[in-house]
């Protein structure tokens, strides 16, 4: 398992941190190690256990070959999150969740196919005649579908997990994960909701040092799996091709 950040290193990167006390959801209270001038503090021995769970889970499914897609919209997380996706050739969303994404996966695969449609219709506009003008409205469509689905262009069924930055404030994700049954890893603040995710990892959600140790230590996880799962592959491509009989002239 890749080395998962020390309770000293998640220290120094604030993920103690959590929001006044007057904000808190009282399902997060086994995760509190005490106040502060009216500051929660997050009990790390407890984030350190949650992470290690969490990335075993990511490695895992990695390691069949399934899909995880990382989210995080809030502006300190957007960048981190893509980043650290592209870095371990993940799936990602750092615009905004796309509504029926995981509940009306069909109406939206359609929309992801545009994109590639969009960029072929580009690619020979000259040539079919397009003006000036509505090659610049195409390319002004291509970079706004990129911006918001570039991430996840790639994605041809429902992905086998979620990896979340805010889980109170991606909660539309986070519904519509439950309701098709698929696991949600999620870094939840002192505010959230512990119980709405399948591995929480109680944690400062809004500081970028924070978000990014985590977020990190996330995608190694996914990134170890992924190499296991392309190693296997690689081995059945051997197997099947030293098993393949001579062809008879």
């Amino acid at each position: 398992m890749s080395k998962i950040p020390s309770m000293q290193k998640l220290l120094e990167a604030g993920v103690h941190f959590g929001h006044q006390a007057r904000r808190w959801n009282p399902r997060m209270s086994p995760y509190i190690f005490t106040k502060n001038s009216g500051i929660h503090v997050i009990d790390l021995e407890k984030t350190e256990k949650q992470l290690k769970e969490a990335a075993e889970f990511i490695k895992d499914v990695a390691s069949r070959g399934g899909t995880v897609i990382f989210l995080g919209t809030k502006r300190q997380a957007a960048e981190i999150i893509k980043n650290e996706a592209e870095r371990v050739g993940a799936m990602y969303l750092m615009a905004r969740w796309l509504g029926g994404l995981l509940t009306n996966f069909d109406a939206v695969k359609k929309t992801i196919e545009k994109l590639s449609v969009l960029e072929d219709k580009l690619k020979g506009a000259e040539e079919s005649g397009y003006t000036k003008k509505e090659q610049l409205l195409m390319k002004r469509e291509i970079d706004k579908l990129t911006r918001f689905i570039g991430g996840i262009r790639n994605l041809d069924k429902l992905p086998n997990a979620l990896f979340i930055v805010d889980s109170r404030r991606e909660e539309i994700a986070v519904r519509e994960a439950t309701k098709m049954a698929i696991p949600v890893v999620a870094l939840v603040d002192t505010n959230g909701d512990p119980t709405k995710v399948t591995y929480p990892i109680a944690a400062n959600d809004d500081a970028i040092k924070s978000i990014s140790i985590l977020v990190g230590a996330i995608a190694d996880a996914y990134d170890e799996g992924k190499k296991i799962w392309e190693k296997k592959t690689e081995e059945v491509r051997k197997e099947t091709e030293e098993t393949k009989e001579p062809v008879t002239v």
